[in-house]
């Protein structure tokens, strides 16, 4: 019996690995150069692949020929510096080598003893954040997949601390109805817990807003939760949130929050792009009373140039959490050993990925001035815009800028006129964009937050913006 040679071995992939970072290095130096989003018709990428899997292998020696002629083109291009849509998904280059790191390294950090250099960094860089954010001594974190991952898991602890942990026993079926508050301005991804937790959609109770920062307000809350326990129905927590995707929306947390404690319930903060300026001691008054919350998020791979996937998930006491979460099976015990934690108990997935890496490699690399110097520009850059389109009288503003993020409409255009100024802006290709919605209506949303952004790209935006407003 004869043992075939492995088409990839340890020398071939030394030498893949340099053929790729280089590869790497030369599409973001050119990235600046392609349109922002792929001109492409659904399909075009998926028609460049055969049908079938191949029988025999081949070798990754055409590997960067496939990728410039099958897969470049397709993409959507997120560290564009002219990406101004959505929210950014940084990948600075320490991020990417950590990556490549934990990839070589392909720990499985589920338990400490499976891996505990992961959960022990884990544990120090989740405390070097908290430094960073301001947050005080007692709170701790964890590392997940995304800020959905981490709002899945806080409406968990809702429900089963509202039902004295009898939701996993017992199952839903004959308990009260468990109502979570928040308001309009909250991510879907509350929605999608609402539902993946088994609550319902219809238990998802929105409040009302005021202010320009489009708030809760505190006393229709403390209203609404009145009425639903006059009806039988079982508050359990309130969600809320600091710069909401669509206008950057920011609830008063010193106010809502004091309902939550007092009425018992768990609260919630979803800070998942705008937490991650609080690294600056002057961005922090949009989340004043942050220390009265029961858990929050983050993601710095939004904002931080930390790579997807990384979302960081505080809590003030993680028992609740864990009570909701851990199930020890002889096979995930650790005998003979303490002092030390098991992350995925603190997170819905059971396998967990060497992800505390990326944070220490962009720490190590930029410190967190270097973070700092990149958000205040941006948010300069993009206020000075704003500034720019309210002075042309063609343009509003319809929501003020909060921190980054402004949105604003063609004046006077009705839906349709707004719909296809955002195609003639995107189709363009200088720069990308996305609409959103704000009292019914149709605005254009823009946030600068790309680590490639320079202030000659918000400039651009600017002209582009001119130019296709007719």
């Amino acid at each position: 019996m004869t043992t075939e040679k492995p088409l990839l071995d340890w020398d071939q992939f030394a030498r893949l690995g340099a053929d790729i970072a280089r590869w790497g290095a030369a599409y973001h130096r050119t990235i600046a150069e392609r349109p922002v989003r792929a001109p492409l018709e659904p399909g075009r990428v998926a028609a460049a692949f055969p049908a079938a899997p191949p029988e025999e292998g081949a070798g990754l020696d055409d590997l960067l020929a496939d990728l410039d002629a099958k897969v470049v083109p397709g993409l959507t291009h997120w560290q564009h510096p002219r990406f101004f849509a959505y929210f950014p998904a940084n990948a600075t280059p320490p991020s990417m080598l950590a990556d490549f790191v934990a990839a070589i390294l392909a720990q499985q950090g589920m338990l400490w003893q499976t891996s505990p250099a992961s959960t022990e960094i884990e544990t120090r860089m989740m405390d070097w954040l908290r430094q960073g954010l301001g947050l005080p001594d007692g709170f701790q974190g964890v590392i997940q997949d995304s800020a959905s991952g981490a709002t899945l898991a806080a409406v968990l602890v809702m429900r089963e601390r509202a039902l004295a942990w009898a939701g996993n026993r017992q199952g839903l079926s004959g308990q009260p109805r468990v109502r979570i508050y928040a308001s309009d301005e909250v991510h879907t991804s509350v929605d999608r817990a609402i539902w993946i937790a088994g609550i319902g959609a219809e238990n998802l109770v929105r409040i009302p807003t005021q202010g320009p920062l489009r708030s809760m307000d505190p006393v229709a809350l403390r209203n609404r939760i009145a009425a639903d326990r006059a009806a039988g129905d079982l508050p359990a927590g309130v969600v809320a949130c600091v710069g909401g995707t669509g206008t950057g929306a920011c609830d008063d947390l010193t106010a809502i929050l004091a309902v939550a404690r007092d009425e018992g319930l768990y609260s919630h903060v979803d800070a998942a792009w705008a937490g991650a300026a609080m690294l600056c001691p002057e961005f922090r008054p949009l989340w004043a009373g942050i220390e009265g919350a029961d858990s929050l998020v983050l993601n710095p791979h939004k904002w931080m140039g930390v790579q997807f996937d990384f979302s960081a998930h505080f809590l003030r006491d993680p028992e609740p959490l864990v009570k909701t979460l851990a199930i020890q099976p002889e096979y995930l015990r650790t005998h003979g050993k303490d002092g030390f934690v098991n992350y995925s108990e603190w997170s819905v997935p059971l396998g967990r990925r060497f992800r505390a890496l990326k944070l220490w490699f962009v720490l190590k690399a930029y410190g967190l001035r270097g973070l700092r110097a990149v958000m205040r520009d941006h948010v300069r850059w993009s206020q000075a815009l704003a500034e720019e389109l309210r002075a042309d009288p063609r343009f509003e503003i319809v929501t003020e800028p909060v921190l980054s993020l402004f949105t604003f409409a063609l004046k006077g255009a009705d839906e349709a006129a707004m719909i296809d100024f955002v195609t003639r802006v995107n189709d363009d290709g200088r720069i990308y964009v996305t609409q959103g919605r704000t009292g019914g209506r149709l605005v254009v949303r823009f946030q600068a937050g790309s680590f490639a952004c320079t202030e000659a790209d918000v400039r651009l935006a600017g002209t582009v913006l001119r130019d296709l407003a007719g």
